[in-house]
């Protein structure tokens, strides 16, 4: 950050009197490119309190004067600490004075910083997401050696007419969640169902609790009933976990979290939660519903969605950067 300090701008970590100038900030820079703003402070604060993230050591933010003019954060909050990601974002009135590159040298000082924790042998890579309309940033990250490794879509539906009612296989039920007596068990059916997911590292189960356990204590829009669980006796093998309106968009509702189960696939389960879960959201005056889908899913979800009739929106590309070679623990097929 010195070649941005010697042009007169301050730098230092954020605090959560930031959060409102930050917030600011990150909508002007999705207001620039894709004409919406994206995010408020529940979202960001919810964020900003997951467990081993720490404001201190993983974010920067810079100032010309009083106005915040950048933004980056670092993450490595799982073991074994082989996937690192990144994200920042510079005012628009900003760009092209070399605040964006500064912002991506620290975080790859950053992620040097945590590479001694993980195993000897592993492959580490370090990424960040840019949408498709942000060439800039591209161009940034591609100068410095970053690749497209993937692509996700934003997909939406619209609820228009009737709904297709969810049809269940046999012995297969739907119920909501309880946050007291099923989190452990959520969980474990998560990782069991995104085991298949392209990226995916194992962690440990206990690290995967508490960042539950904080989103659900911390998120404004958190609400159980909303939280769908596809049983087959007291077993739950699939799972759409929603919330009412969608930061973005508010007359949408959104689906955080949407997967079936290894052993109980292809029998018609994600797609009657979708169904379920967009009766319930129109029920609470919702216009429609969104998620995001890797756009080469392994398991074949986004084929599942457009079968309910959702469509791509927006896509978001993964850049990365191999920071050591070795060993790759992600996973990268079924």
């Amino acid at each position: 950050m010195q070649s941005i300090r010697r042009l007169g701008y301050t730098v230092r970590p954020a605090t959560f009197d930031d959060l409102p100038n930050a917030v600011r900030l990150f909508n002007a820079c999705s207001k620039e490119t894709l004409g919406v703003e994206q995010v408020d402070e529940n979202a960001i604060r919810v964020e900003w309190k997951t467990p081993r993230f720490a404001l201190e050591t993983d974010t920067r933010l810079v100032h010309d004067g009083d106005r915040l003019v950048g933004y980056v954060e670092f993450w490595d909050v799982q073991e074994p600490h082989v996937r690192y990601h990144f994200w920042g974002r510079v005012d628009p009135e900003y760009r092209g004075r070399g605040i964006g590159a500064a912002l991506v040298g620290w975080a790859e000082q950053r992620a040097a910083a945590s590479i001694p924790r993980a195993p000897a042998e592993a492959l580490i890579s370090l990424g960040q997401g840019v949408t498709e309309a942000d060439e800039e940033a591209r161009s940034l990250l591609e100068s410095r050696g970053y690749e497209q490794t993937r692509s996700f879509y934003r997909m939406r539906v619209d609820f228009d007419g009737t709904l297709p009612e969810p049809a269940w296989p046999n012995g297969i039920r739907v119920r909501a969640f309880d946050p007291t007596a099923d989190l452990e068990a959520l969980v474990r059916a998560v990782r069991d169902a995104f085991r298949d997911h392209w990226g995916y590292v194992d962690s440990r189960l206990e690290e995967e609790i508490e960042s539950w356990q904080q989103w659900i204590r911390d998120d404004d829009r958190f609400d159980p009933t909303l939280w769908f669980l596809a049983v087959d006796g007291v077993e739950i093998v699939g799972m759409s976990l929603c919330q009412e309106a969608d930061a973005e968009n508010p007359d949408l509702g959104w689906v955080n979290v949407l997967g079936v189960r290894r052993r109980w696939r292809r029998r018609g389960i994600a797609l009657a939660l979708l169904h379920h879960s967009f009766s319930s959201l129109r029920e609470r005056g919702r216009s429609g519903a969104g998620l995001g889908v890797d756009a080469t899913s392994l398991t074949g979800a986004n084929r599942v969605y457009e079968k309910s009739g959702m469509h791509p929106e927006r896509r978001t590309d993964a850049m990365e950067k191999t920071l050591r070679p070795g060993v790759d623990l992600r996973r990268q097929t079924l």
